[in-house]
């Protein structure tokens, strides 16, 4: 490699902790005026809604699960101002590459819930995406989706297209070689790609500490040539504004960013899991005040934009969304094999076509 060209590679590499951006501190008092999102009180009502109704139907989930009445599920309590907020600031013809406990964003970007369901359940018809919704269906491989996402952003380069690609994973995630992989192409090739990472302290069971010796995932960013931005994943208004300057970039061809939120999910990795074995009730303690939904409430609420009625209100009706939902998804025909092979091709080769016949 010649000078010019280490001068033009030229990186500074930091060794100092970044700050967690915030606006929003835990008390609902704006902390950071410079960075507050140009939002009107509609839409910042409308966020509010999104994390209660969210909130609500994980409650309703995780029974359902209980109930057998729901396949595998990733409780998302905790975690709905990095989910919310994210997909908020986004638009429409954007597309998003999830991981498993990503229903919140890709529903509220326009899949039917009862299609969430549907995937829960394992049925073929939970993955049928309607053609004017841009997402995939979560990626239940840790880490793959971040190639998805990478390969959507080139797509959309290549054709000139002012859309940015989403995709998110969890700490666990950004220690397989899929997010290093994915950060360098989109590095390499500047793509309109933003790579969300929750870091909500633990890969299943593992703790942060133990998966990397890097001082935060934001600092990786670093050794792709992308920014890394580290933000308080527990407010909401926070999230917005990074992945609404993270898009931005993308769609001015200014490259790929790396957010990784900090926050916590206050349920389990999975309903099979038992977080007593690994989390301390003191650790618990100390993120229980940090809820992302009281700090926008109380700020919401000093607005004169929220109170109790608005909030029941909310709930409500997320109740019922999950009940009319649900009750659609069992509903729906029962899944076959000749069924799902029909469901895997346009026109069936002749072999599987023989094999139908045989169910």
């Amino acid at each position: 490699m010649n000078k010019s060209a280490v001068k033009q590679a030229n990186y500074e590499v930091t060794t100092e902790k970044v700050e967690p951006l915030t606006i929003l501190a835990p008390d609902g008092t704006i902390i950071n005026e410079d960075k507050m999102p140009k939002l009107s009180d509609e839409q910042l009502k409308e966020l509010m809604r999104r994390m209660v109704f969210t909130r609500v139907w994980d409650e309703r989930a995780v029974n359902l699960g209980r109930q057998g009445r729901l396949g595998f599920y990733a409780p998302v309590s905790g975690q709905e101002a990095s989910m919310i907020g994210s997909e908020f600031a986004l638009n429409k013809d954007d597309f998003i590459c999830p991981g498993y406990r990503d229903m919140p964003q890709i529903v509220w970007h326009g899949l039917p819930l009862y299609q969430a369901f549907l995937y829960s359940r394992g049925h073929q018809h939970g993955g049928k995406i309607p053609e004017d919704v841009h997402v995939l269906m979560p990626q239940i491989i840790i880490g793959a989706q971040i190639l998805h996402a990478t390969g959507v952003a080139m797509a959309f380069k290549k054709r000139k297209e002012k859309r940015v690609a989403i995709t998110y994973t969890g700490d666990g995630g950004s220690s397989e070689g899929d997010f290093y992989e994915g950060m360098n192409f989109a590095g390499a090739f500047k793509l309109p790609t933003i790579y969300f990472v929750q870091n909500n302290g633990y890969a299943i069971t593992t703790p942060f500490a133990k998966q990397t010796a890097a001082l935060s995932i934001a600092h990786k960013a670093v050794a792709a040539g992308i920014k890394g931005v580290q933000v308080d994943g527990m407010d909401v208004l926070a999230v917005y504004q990074a992945v609404a300057e993270a898009a931005e970039r993308g769609r001015n061809g200014e490259g790929a960013t790396l957010i990784e939120a900090l926050t916590y999910r206050y349920r389990p990795h999975s309903m099979a899991d038992d977080t007593t074995k690994y989390r301390t009730k003191d650790e618990e303690a100390e993120w229980e005040p940090l809820d992302p939904l009281t700090r926008m409430r109380l700020f919401l609420t000093k607005k004169g934009l929220w109170n109790e009625e608005t909030e029941a209100s909310v709930k409500e009706e997320a109740k019922a969304a999950v009940a009319e939902h649900i009750k659609k998804a069992e509903e729906t025909e029962k899944m076959t094999v000749a069924g799902l092979i029909d469901s895997m091709f346009e026109t069936t080769p002749k072999h599987l076509e023989e094999q139908k016949a045989l169910y």
